[in-house]
């Protein structure tokens, strides 16, 4: 089974440019869910988390800018990174999508090779394991291209699952994961796996850690589910 791919959501009414971009953005790897107005936008974010988030500014019921506003202020959605989609190009709109918490403004008509650069650059920010980066923390350092694993300079073993485990973890120490989360990254949403298969696998990956000695550097949180720290 190979990492989950990062998914984006594409908030687009004209059906061209949504094709447009869900071609592209499939070809550069990413799993692509699509919603012609916001209302329908707002309920697929809570159905499923997406890592990342283009938006056109001009929707029908609910506005992009709307969106926008009501993801920012949600806890549990604001660290979304959403690429703003607009063909208004005056500089006092630009700002006003910005303040309203769009990570990046991109103007209409706009090249898609540059868009596809801001979505990654943007999933570099969120999903670095994804994009190829070496990630730390503490002793413990996963290169992602290699498929590597050191703690305190030493390689370990690690299974594939594991793998992807410890890069979710890393790439948000500190963040409690439930074991319903945890299965959508790691496994896929498309997968039935049990969530006590998330706690075999933790298991595992809390023995592979700690195979050297040193600290379990893996928390429990009663109730909640798992946290890197």
């Amino acid at each position: 089974m190979t990492a989950q791919r990062p998914t984006v959501l594409v908030v687009e009414d004209e059906p061209a440019q949504r094709e447009i971009l869900t071609y592209n953005l499939e070809s550069e790897g990413f799993r692509v869910s699509t919603a012609d107005n916001g209302e329908d936008a707002l309920m697929m974010v809570a159905e499923e988390m997406p890592d990342l988030i283009v938006l056109d500014w001009m929707l029908p019921n609910v506005s992009g800018i709307e969106v926008c506003r009501r993801l920012k202020t949600r806890p549990d959605t604001r660290a979304v990174p959403i690429i703003m989609l607009s063909a208004r190009s005056e500089e006092v709109d630009r700002v006003r999508g910005l303040e309203t918490g769009a990570d990046d403004y991109v103007i209409k008509p706009y090249s898609v090779v540059e868009l596809m650069a801001r979505a990654r650059a943007q999933l570099r920010r969120t999903r670095p394991a994804s994009q190829g980066q070496v990630l730390d923390y503490e002793d413990i350092s996963l290169d992602s291209d290699t498929h590597r694993v050191h703690r305190g300079g030493q390689l370990l073993k690690l299974g594939p699952t594991e793998f992807r485990l410890l890069a979710t973890f890393m790439e948000k120490p500190g963040r409690v994961w439930s074991r319903e989360q945890l299965l959508d990254r790691v496994w896929g949403r498309d997968i039935y796996v049990d969530t006590r298969t998330v706690d075999v696998h933790v298991g595992r990956l809390r023995k592979a850690l700690c195979v050297h000695g040193g600290e379990d550097p893996l928390r429990t949180v009663r109730g909640a589910g798992y946290a890197l720290g």
